[in-house]
């Protein structure tokens, strides 16, 4: 079983910048590929940006390309996600995933799921 703690999410004005976390345990946090997913009010979650467990293979939302990056730092258990140039529609519930095999962009194949952290973006 793994546990997932997202945390750094807040208000934030159009333009600026979070950097979101999430810390692992409960299983070998290295053999894990991340991501991050995200939920607008009253959408579907969507994908945001996910790693690989050694880190040499990233992907993003076509949205969120060249603004946000997603790294990890095996020897803390953390995955980060860093936002820059935050605009309004990038307000949602931001949650992080893990699995087992690799990632994937749709929600529902991941095997661990985060309870999110709440971003608002005011404009």
């Amino acid at each position: 079983q793994v546990q997932l703690v997202e945390s750094g999410g807040g208000l934030v004005q159009a333009g600026g910048s979070l950097r979101l976390s999430c810390a692992a345990s409960g299983r070998t946090f290295s053999s894990l590929h991340m991501g991050w997913f995200r939920q607008p009010p009253g959408k579907e979650r969507e994908f945001v940006a996910a790693i690989s467990w050694s880190g040499s293979s990233t992907d993003y939302a076509d949205s969120v390309k060249g603004r946000f990056t997603i790294a990890r730092d095996n020897a803390k258990n953390t995955v980060y996600l860093q936002m820059n140039s935050l605009k309004a529609e990038d307000t949602a519930v931001y949650y992080c995933a893990a699995d087992r095999i690799r990632y994937y962009t749709l929600a529902g194949l991941w095997d661990y799921w985060g309870q999110g952290t709440q971003v608002t973006v005011s404009s």
